[in-house]
């Protein structure tokens, strides 16, 4: 490998981090949001993105325990999401990329981003429906914006994971027949 591909791939594996670090920022932040949305409302206008749901905890806590629950649980796996690319990054052997290992993480990363396209579709879906009832969602709308980016990415990120399975198989064949 090249001297430019090294440093790039370093540069990489410190982006990686960098969004890692960023995405248990956030997912930490809105646990500490929620905690303070049922305990401490008053406080809620002062944490991170200000996200007060405090009107729809008034008129339905099932709805708003809910709702919550979609936006910590996305937060969470974009999170874990990074960690299987941070781990994939730190062990993969760049001279022998194609190993039973590097293909299980591609797997595991193609169905996060599946997962997170999924549920934040739904969670928009399930929000949408509640503006018949009178709630308030335009807060919520960053959250899962990017739904159908991540079903895409899953998609193609799943494609990757076949074909660098394919090549594990014909590594391993080439190796024996050697």
């Amino acid at each position: 490998m090249t001297i430019s591909n090294n440093f790039i791939f370093r540069v990489l594996q410190i982006v990686a981090w960098i969004i890692f670090v960023g995405l248990c920022i956030e997912a930490s932040a809105l646990i500490v949001n929620f905690l303070f949305s049922i305990f401490k409302p008053e406080m809620v206008k002062n944490l991170y993105q200000k996200l007060d749901l405090s009107a729809m905890y008034a008129q339905s806590q099932w709805t708003f325990f809910g709702t919550y629950s979609f936006i910590l649980f996305i937060a969470g796996l974009k999170a874990h999401l990074f960690y299987t690319v941070v781990m994939l990054m730190q062990k993969i052997d760049l001279q022998k990329p194609f190993s039973e290992f590097a293909a299980t993480k591609i797997m595991n990363i193609a169905a996060s981003t599946f997962s997170i396209g999924i549920i934040s579709y739904v969670a928009r879906q399930t929000t949408k429906s509640l503006l018949h009832y009178g709630y308030s969602i335009d807060q919520l709308n960053p959250f899962w914006a990017d739904s159908q980016a991540f079903v895409l990415m899953g998609g193609v990120i799943y494609v990757i994971a076949v074909i660098f399975k394919r090549g594990v198989a014909l590594q391993t064949e080439n190796e024996f027949t050697v």
